[in-house]
């Protein structure tokens, strides 16, 4: 019975996922979303590929910055981010108010395993692209950052003006 007990005890710690693991970590390996997400942040929504207004390319960059460091859009458009790892090592970029992008980069301090998997971040591997398609509902300032521990630290940051 004790070992009965034990192998159930295992099953369920195994079968659950991570408390750190934020996002939809099942999913990783599985064909995309088809719909996309109407969920609202401070800084706007998922947005409709097909109705992305332009493209927006990306640099980023093992000096820990970003080109360009900051972008202006309209309130209501959508943009297609095209991120471009031209470093040597990963780095990703995740849109935010900036209380929200600080206390993240805290959480990945402790947790730098965490998975990602929201519409508004890009893991990116060196040499890789990756895209964020976003649509800026609400005026204000936000910004872009990597979170990687360390990264966000030595100022890998950039501003997004909605106007």
């Amino acid at each position: 019975m004790k070992h009965a007990l034990m192998g159930i005890a295992a099953l369920a710690v195994s079968a659950a996922s991570p408390a750190w693991a934020h996002g939809d970590a099942a999913a990783k390996g599985k064909a995309q979303k088809p719909s996309i997400s109407t969920e609202e942040k401070a800084f706007g929504r998922e947005g409709d590929p097909k109705k992305a207004s332009r493209t927006v390319k990306i640099g980023m960059a093992d000096t820990m910055r970003y080109t360009p460091s900051e972008i202006t859009v309209k309130q209501g458009e959508t943009v297609r981010f095209v991120a471009n790892n031209g470093g040597k090592i990963m780095h990703e970029m995740v849109l935010g108010t900036m209380k929200e992008l600080k206390e993240h980069a805290e959480l990945m301090k402790k947790h730098p395993g965490m998975e990602h998997d929201a519409p508004y971040m890009a893991h990116i591997a060196a040499g890789k692209s990756g895209h964020i398609v976003w649509q800026f509902t609400q005026p204000g300032e936000f910004y872009y950052a990597c979170l990687i521990p360390g990264h966000f630290e030595a100022g890998m940051i950039g501003k997004i003006v909605v106007k």
